[in-house]
C-alpha cells in the first residue's frame, strides 16, 4: 500500500508547499474522490520532471491501508511526465461532513544520472541520507458523484406533426 507518514507538527518536520518543489510539478495540489459507497475509487497524479536531472521520488500517506499508491517509488527522467493512480479502497459509509483528513508527503530527490526504480530505496529519502530531501504535500477530497441524470424523455412521432 504504502508508508505511514507521522502527523507531528514540530518545527523540523513541517512540510514544505509545492513554491519549494522547484524542479518537481505536481497537478493537482488535492485528490478529488468522487463518493461512490462500497466501490474503489481512483485519481491520477501527475509529476513533471521540468529539470535537467533524474529525479526520484517516494508517496506516503497517513492512512496507507485505506489507499493503494501505484507506482509509490520511482524515478522521473529528465523533463518527462508520469502519472501515479492513487486508489481509495471502498467506503462502508460516507465520512461525516463528507470531510476526509487524509493527507499525502511526495518526497523527491536528484538521483544519479542513469538510475531505474531498482536503485531508489527508501532510506534515500531519510535525513541523514546525504540527499536533499524535498517534500510537497498535497490532500484526499471527498466529492458528490455526478448526479445521474434519468435519460431524455422521447418524442413520439406521429399524430400532430404531421
Amino acid at each position: 500500500m504504502g508508508e505511514t507518514i507521522s502527523e507531528a507538527s514540530s518545527s523540523e518536520s513541517k512540510l514544505k508547499n509545492q513554491e519549494d518543489s522547484f524542479y518537481l510539478y505536481i497537478h493537482p495540489q488535492e485528490l478529488h474522490f468522487p463518493l461512490e459507497l462500497k466501490k474503489n475509487i481512483s485519481c491520477s497524479l501527475q509529476l513533471w520532471n521540468k529539470s535537467d536531472n533524474y529525479l526520484a521520488f517516494k508517496v506516503k500517506t497517513t492512512i496507507p491501508e485505506k489507499y493503494c499508491v501505484r507506482p509509490n517509488i520511482g524515478v522521473l527522467l529528465p523533463t518527462s511526465i508520469s502519472d501515479i493512480t492513487v486508489t481509495m479502497q471502498a467506503l462502508e459509509e460516507a465520512p461525516p461532513d463528507m470531510q476526509l483528513k487524509d493527507k499525502f508527503i511526495l518526497q523527491s530527490i536528484v538521483a544519479r544520472p542513469g538510475s531505474t526504480t531498482k536503485d531508489i530505496t527508501s532510506d534515500m529519502f531519510n535525513k541523514d541520507s546525504g540527499y536533499e530531501v524535498k517534500e510537497s504535500k498535497f490532500r484526499a477530497v471527498c466529492v458528490a458523484p455526478p448526479p445521474n441524470y434519468p435519460p431524455s424523455p422521447v418524442q413520439a412521432s406521429g399524430s400532430s406533426d404531421q
